[in-house]
């Protein structure tokens, strides 16, 4: 299903009337819809924070970032990522990576995501140093107390700011992708069941949360974990058949979702002024896969990119990517095309069955 971005939305409608001509009004010279979005998450978010950590995980090479406007970026996908869609839409900058902001900070947010990092601490820490989930709430503590504070002329308005401010999170993937389904390298399968490795993740991320509200943040969207079992990682690698997803591993992060769900509405209620909004993703995945038609889309089980692994892993540097990147559903074997990242975000944005319990829209009305 091809997609106006909200920029060009915004552009045509500018255009459209005479009257708006002559005020000159478009979507640079409106007003942000928020005063900033702060990006929080994994590397299907991570805007280039791992460029700038010691780790195996990069994206700093083509063919990432082939139809981003700026080139190679650290984004894992071939152009904009969910959290640029919805910058788009706020009429905000893209979030720049936090650990590459060394003096003046922006009032317009910032992106913590780091790629194969997840809520434990030991997930991702095999290929190197990256940011797990109380290392991105630390250095936005630190952004807080140590930068934001100095920007406002009291703590009222600092408070407001971040009251109005939009944060988004895309996170616990890697605790199954590079953890849970790991047996040889990691014991988390033996100490835990689904249902209690589900529970441990949940409460740590409900914790994080908690602190980030503590911090000034009102308004927080929180993506669940997509269906995992149908990325080429684990489909080419299965036995029940190239390109058929694995069921069991899509049973698995179905524990995180619905406690998350539920943990979210529970923060809600006992968090005064607060708005959690759970990102329900996994259905629109899943059905994208499995009907790739009614999204515009031809290929979901392949990976775009000439891949290590036999098309399970990341993208091999200066290889020739697929013809049609916008028919395609996964760019390597884990990440999402930018096609797939634009559906997902204009679902949020003003669709009615993805962020529940309101769009984007209705939380910029609170």
């Amino acid at each position: 299903m091809a997609m106006m971005n909200s920029s060009s939305a915004l552009t045509l409608f500018c255009c459209f009337t005479i009257f708006l001509q002559f005020l000159s009004v478009n979507s640079r010279d409106s007003p942000p819809l928020a005063p900033a979005l702060y990006v929080f998450g994994d590397s299907l978010f991570d805007s280039g924070n791992n460029n700038l950590l010691p780790t195996l995980a990069k994206a700093n090479y083509l063919p990432y970032g082939m139809n981003f406007p700026k080139g190679v970026t650290g984004r894992f996908t071939d152009g904009r990522t969910v959290p640029d869609f919805i910058a788009e839409y706020l009429r905000l900058p893209y979030s720049p990576p936090s650990i590459s902001v060394r003096t003046l900070v922006p009032l317009t947010g910032l992106n913590y995501a780091s790629g194969v990092c997840g809520i434990l601490p030991e997930t991702g820490s095999l290929f190197g140093k990256c940011l797990n989930l109380d290392d991105q709430i630390e250095l936005f503590r630190l952004t807080v107390e140590l930068k934001l504070v100095t920007s406002f002329g009291s703590k009222k308005e600092l408070s407001e700011y971040l009251s109005k401010s939009i944060f988004i999170f895309s996170i616990g993937n890697n605790d199954y992708i590079n953890n849970y389904l790991l047996p040889l390298l990691y014991d988390s399968s033996k100490r835990y069941t689904p249902q209690q490795f589900a529970q441990l993740l949940v409460g740590r991320l409900s914790q994080g949360l908690k602190n980030l509200y503590i911090l000034g943040a009102r308004k927080m969207i929180v993506f669940e974990l997509g269906p995992i079992g149908c990325m080429p990682w684990i489909t080419r690698r299965s036995k029940k058949g190239q390109g058929k997803c694995d069921e069991e591993a899509n049973s698995l992060v179905s524990h995180f979702n619905n406690d998350l769900g539920s943990m979210l509405k529970g923060l809600t209620s006992t968090l005064s002024g607060s708005t959690f909004v759970l990102g329900h993703v996994n259905w629109l995945g899943y059905d994208a896969i499995k009907n790739p038609s009614n999204y515009g889309l031809r290929d979901t089980s392949t990976s775009c990119c000439n891949s290590w692994l036999n098309g399970t892993a990341t993208c091999i540097p200066f290889g020739k990517p697929c013809a049609n990147t916008n028919e395609h559903f996964f760019w390597d074997g884990f990440h999402l095309t930018e096609a797939v990242s634009s559906l997902v975000a204009n679902a949020c944005i003003n669709g009615s069955s993805v962020c529940l319990p309101m769009n984007m829209e209705g939380l910029l009305k609170i």
